[in-house]
């Protein structure tokens, strides 16, 4: 069973991620506190296991918090899940895209940016269409006939 493994609040652009038991979603928003509100990158989000494939292959042990994700999920495949609808708990994510890796991917460590271009390794973007309170632990999965 997939589940919410950690939430990152970014309180301020550029500025570093906080860590968080819970937090609250709202509809068309994002992530309460977060600096990033609105339009369609309103959270972010990697895999758990992915994030630990990317460490082994660059050599690095970095924390999931260097990806600047919002949220991480453990056990559930994000790539190529454009347009479909992810549970959060009682919240609902619609995913908009892949997250393209950044400069800083390679600032946190070397060879990383390239790494994560591959199969999505930057995680995805969604907009809240359901907000709510969610928390580490929660159920995690796709929505509809196409879930997997």
């Amino acid at each position: 069973m997939a589940i919410l493994h950690q939430i990152w609040i970014k309180r301020v652009h550029r500025g570093k991620m906080d860590a968080a038991n819970r937090a609250t979603l709202v509809t068309g928003r994002g992530l309460v506190g977060n600096a990033d509100q609105g339009g369609k990158r309103q959270v972010t989000l990697i895999e758990l296991g992915r994030w630990q494939e990317l460490m082994v292959r660059v050599g690095g042990d970095l924390d999931t918090g260097s990806r600047r994700a919002n949220l991480v999920i453990d056990s559930l495949d994000l790539f190529d899940s454009r347009g479909k609808t992810l549970r959060i708990g009682s919240v609902r994510l619609l995913v908009h895209g892949e997250t393209r890796p950044c400069e800083r991917m390679d600032d946190a460590l070397p060879g990383l940016q390239t790494a994560m271009r591959e199969q999505w390794g930057g995680g995805v973007f969604a907009e809240v269409i359901e907000g709510g309170e969610i928390a580490v632990g929660d159920a995690v999965g796709w929505e509809g006939p196409a879930a997997s």
